[in-house]
């Protein structure tokens, strides 16, 4: 291994810039005419001074995730329920084909017949207009029903539990003996119950299912066993075991993913989901709490249908389960501006909410607040707690809007909104929006407003190569620390075909140590989006992938976790020297030094995109470090690696101390204090 010291540099540092430069545009490793230069060679050496006396304190839910139902995020996803379109709600206008019974198969195996229909006369409510009416002439040998594929098969394991429920009404006399199965396509049978209908009113019948052997492909399977007519809708099939347990919960798997991340705050339910495809598809609060057969489904704007099974009681139970402040993002009373599909900057189908709508609207938004932290006596507080959550939800934080046009229409309504939430929970901190990009008309308009109005946060969005973001690093140096302060609602790298690439990963960790060190008016930042199942996807790239059977977190899920789980409240001084130049190296070498003053733990993180490792030595002033222990995690590869994840060893520490630090990598020290 080759080492280059400052004094008779074999790269000079007028080369090592130009590589550098060079990088930044870079899609491939990169290559020097002429160098013999290896990943594994050490290019430069460098000095991390730390001065623990110079402290400033920065945002503690720095790092948080947004929730969007996009990629099939929530049903089929996050939210556990296993059948699909188990209210018989699917329609042409939620996806291309869909109807009430897409997903399901009349099932006459065992040579029974009769009828089947779908119905809207007699509903279960006026929320869920749709059911199926079967009338069963013969039973034959197994009786006459429906089979539900669930998401792409029904995943089962063995020895666990499964609770199912159906509403059924009786429109012949007789009571009707029903079987429920899960079963494969050869028709093996994993799991059985029986109940029997008896009601000529719509009753809720649930039943347990023990499952016998895993399957990742079953069937759920519901039978009427003898002749009769019945209606039947909201069939549902739910694994006992959810994300802590909790009842009309979350996918484990998926949801412990989401937890490790250690976020600080979740936003939900979007993105543009919130402002929807024109007014009357707005996401409304209100239409997505209470028993779930009461809520109201509708076409989601990605394309498909949102159930509502995963509402706000769920996102906000979410939130208190992985210790995540809760974000809710509300409409501001205009629908998105690529309303009917003109999915173009500056289309023109954002439409506001009729002024004579505006006040009810208002309502509502207060509504939420008080449903989050109202006493389980007042109106909303009551509906919390019949729920199972008597305790308020302590809501700190509502979004008003996301990246809206700015328009005339949207910022009177923004106003009307702002002026009364405000006045009526001054303790809450709202959060504005200045469009979808980092520059431009709106960008422009839309800080213009919130200087105007002094809106206490603004949410900033981008989407760009590699290159912008390590070109950033000091986007937020010269922000007025006195005007509102920033949440970076949604940020991703978008690499060469939109691959999650180590390249990608550390640019946004770069920026990271950015956002870090602006912490004091960056007070939130969340990459976007998060979830994708795997052939269903409307955005790339995505944060966490993930199938019926497996959870497959991209290289830059590991970037996110290491800043989740290694964040801080103070950000300590400290100066980059490369190879004897100390102008260039906090560019050229990304750091952020934190203290977490509750562990007080100190923490330190570099980021090296360059194409060899630099050998930097690490001095520290003004901390006592006699009780200390040190830990490093690297991760680390070729840029257009993608499948990467951290390695963690033990380090020798010292007011001076030296580290290699890789190519292409994120280092995180981590100076445990033992004497806490």
């Amino acid at each position: 291994m080759k080492r280059v010291q400052s004094g008779i540099a074999i790269i000079g540092l007028l080369t090592f810039f130009s590589m550098f430069a060079n990088a930044l545009g870079s899609t491939r490793p990169l290559k020097q005419e002429g160098s013999q230069t290896k990943s594994d060679e050490t290019i430069m050496t460098a000095t991390i001074s730390i001065d623990a006396t110079k402290t400033k304190k920065i945002s503690d839910h720095l790092f948080g995730i947004f929730f969007e139902d996009l990629n099939y995020a929530a049903d089929g996803g996050l939210y556990a329920e296993l059948i699909q379109n188990r209210s018989f709600e699917y329609s042409p206008n939620d996806h291309k084909g869909w109807n009430p019974l897409t997903a399901w198969e009349y099932t006459t195996d065992g040579f029974g017949y009769g009828t089947i229909s779908v119905e809207t006369s007699s509903p279960l409510n006026s929320n869920d207009p749709h059911y199926i009416v079967l009338n069963i002439e013969d039973e034959g040998q197994k009786g006459v029903g429906l089979s539900n594929s669930g998401f792409d098969g029904i995943v089962i394991h063995a020895g666990e539990k499964y609770d199912c429920s159906s509403f059924i009404k009786l429109i012949s006399e007789k009571p009707i003996p029903f079987e429920i199965k899960l079963q494969n396509s050869k028709g093996e049978i994993f799991g059985e119950a029986e109940f029997t209908v008896d009601s000529k009113d719509w009753k809720k019948y649930p039943a347990t299912v023990t499952a016998t052997q895993s399957c990742d492909s079953c069937h759920f399977v519901i039978l009427g066993k003898t002749k009769g007519k019945f209606a039947i809708d909201e069939v549902s099939l739910f694994p006992q075991k959810t994300f802590k347990n909790r009842v009309n919960g979350l996918r484990a798997d998926l949801a412990q993913t989401i937890a490790d991340l250690k976020p600080k705050f979740m936003r939900f339910p979007g993105g543009c989901l919130v402002h929807g495809d024109g007014l009357r598809n707005m996401y409304r609060w209100k239409n997505t709490i209470g028993p779930v057969e009461q809520r109201v489904g509708q076409r989601d704007i990605w394309n498909y249908h949102q159930s509502a099974g995963l509402g706000y009681f769920e996102y906000f139970q979410f939130c208190e389960d992985i210790g995540a402040k809760p974000l809710p993002v509300v409409p501001a009373g205009v629908s998105c501006q690529n309303s009917g599909g003109t999915w173009v900057i500056g289309s023109t189908g954002q439409r506001g909410l009729p002024m004579n709508e505006m006040q009810p609207y208002i309502q509502e938004i207060l509504d939420l607040i008080e449903y989050a932290n109202g006493p389980a006596s007042s109106e909303w507080g009551k509906k919390r707690a019949e729920a199972g959550h008597p305790e308020s939800f302590n809501l700190e934080f509502i979004g008003i809007g996301n990246e809206d046009k700015q328009t005339p229409d949207f910022r009177e309504r923004f106003k009307m909104i702002y002026e009364i939430v405000k006045a009526k929970h001054p303790g809450i901190t709202i959060v504005g929006t200045v469009g979808p990009d980092p520059t431009g008309e709106d960008f422009d308009l839309g800080w213009k407003f919130a200087n105007e109005y002094k809106v206490q946060m603004v949410d900033e969005h981008y989407y760009k190569e590699p290159k912008w973001f390590l070109e950033n690093l000091h986007r937020y140096d010269t922000y007025d620390r006195k005007a509102s302060h920033i949440y970076v609602g949604e940020y991703a790298a978008h690499d060469v075909d939109r691959k999650n690439t180590l390249r990608s990963a550390l640019a946004e960790a770069a920026y990271m140590t950015s956002l870090e060190r602006n912490g004091d008016v960056v007070g939130m930042a969340s990459y976007a989006p998060l979830l994708a199942k795997s052939g269903h996807t409307q955005w790339s790239p995505d944060l966490i992938y993930f199938n019926n059977t497996k959870v497959m977190p991209s290289v830059n899920y590991f970037v996110q976790k290491l800043f989740g789980e290694n964040s801080g409240d103070k950000y300590l001084a400290s100066q980059v020297t490369v190879s004897g130049d100390s102008k260039k190296g906090a560019d050229l070498l990304p750091v952020s030094i934190l203290k977490d003053t509750k562990s007080g733990d100190l923490i330190i993180k570099v980021v090296n995109v360059l194409p060899g490792s630099v050998n930097a030595t690490i001095k520290i002033k003004g901390i006592d470090l006699k009780n200390s222990v040190g830990s490093r995690t690297v991760l680390t590869g070729l840029p257009d690696d993608m499948g990467l994840t951290p390695l963690r060893s033990e380090i020798k520490i010292g007011k001076e101390f030296q580290c290699e630090l890789a190519a292409n990598s994120i280092t995180v020290i981590r100076l445990k204090n033992n004497s806490r």
